[in-house]
């Protein structure tokens, strides 16, 4: 029972380890900065990776917190959890629009969707729930990178050159920063053909009570058909995100970091 136990509270410690200043490790320096042995390590992430409690890059071999994380947390939040505030605005903006609408969180440079509502043409175009996209070729993932905090944001851009998905992809982190300060100052961002080709998406921040982004919506589309209206569906997105930011608990502005 001892042994047993032991187990547990190691693992509870790696996954308290990931934090939003440390998203990622590796056996090696996870280990040296538990204490631990790098054979103890490897096998407690092993077994949490089993249960999706952490998840391996298989280009890096790093290691970062799962989305069974997500769901345990959002289990545990008092009144609504995010589906559960997002869903709604969301159905009204897919109806509203007719177009893809979708909700995001960020994993380091990447983004999570944890919800869509797949548009109302035929046409399937987009990747599923649980998938993961770039981050700085996605509007839900500009919104998201756009609002860290300056030292976070500096933490995650550091040392990164972003990988190009079409030619239109800004892979020039001096360009990105500027593109993140305007997004930051407007509320929204917009993006056309730079995650895939004839595709426009506009996304939006979602506020939890405290005034922190917690994730974005968008809605997404093919060209032609987002760019026939689209003042009128940048003005849906921002107004559905709003709406689901209430549903969290935000009576405010919101917490905008300067850079």
């Amino acid at each position: 029972m001892g042994e047993s136990l032991s187990s547990v509270r190691n693992a509870v410690r790696v996954l308290k380890a990931f934090s939003s200043r440390r998203r990622d490790y590796g056996v090696t320096e996870l280990a040296r900065a538990l204490g631990m042995t790098t054979s103890t390590v490897h096998r407690l992430l092993r077994t949490l990776q089993s249960e999706h409690l952490v998840e391996q890059d298989p280009e890096t071999g790093r290691y970062r917190l799962g989305l069974a994380v997500y769901d345990l947390v959002a289990a545990s939040s008092p009144g609504y959890d995010l589906s559960e505030a997002v869903l709604p605005p969301m159905t009204m903006l897919r109806n509203r629009t007719g177009e893809t609408t979708q909700l995001a969180v960020l994993d380091g440079r990447e983004v999570v969707y944890v919800e869509r509502l797949q548009s109302m043409h035929s046409l399937r175009m987009f990747l599923d729930v649980g998938r993961r996209n770039w981050a700085h070729s996605t509007s839900t993932g500009k919104v998201l990178l756009a609002h860290l905090e300056p030292s976070v944001l500096d933490r995650t851009l550091e040392g990164w050159e972003p990988p190009s998905r079409t030619p239109f992809t800004v892979t020039d982190l001096a360009v990105l920063r500027r593109q993140l300060a305007q997004i930051r100052h407007q509320g929204w961002a917009h993006n056309v053909d730079e995650s895939e080709i004839g595709a426009t998406s506009i996304g939006a921040p979602v506020r939890d009570v405290s005034g922190q982004v917690v994730a974005a919506l968008s809605v997404v589309g093919p060209s032609p058909r987002m760019d026939q209206d689209l003042a009128a569906i940048r003005q849906a997105v921002v107004e559905a995100a709003a709406v689901a930011s209430r549903r969290l608990g935000h009576r405010g502005r919101g917490v905008d970091h300067a850079s």
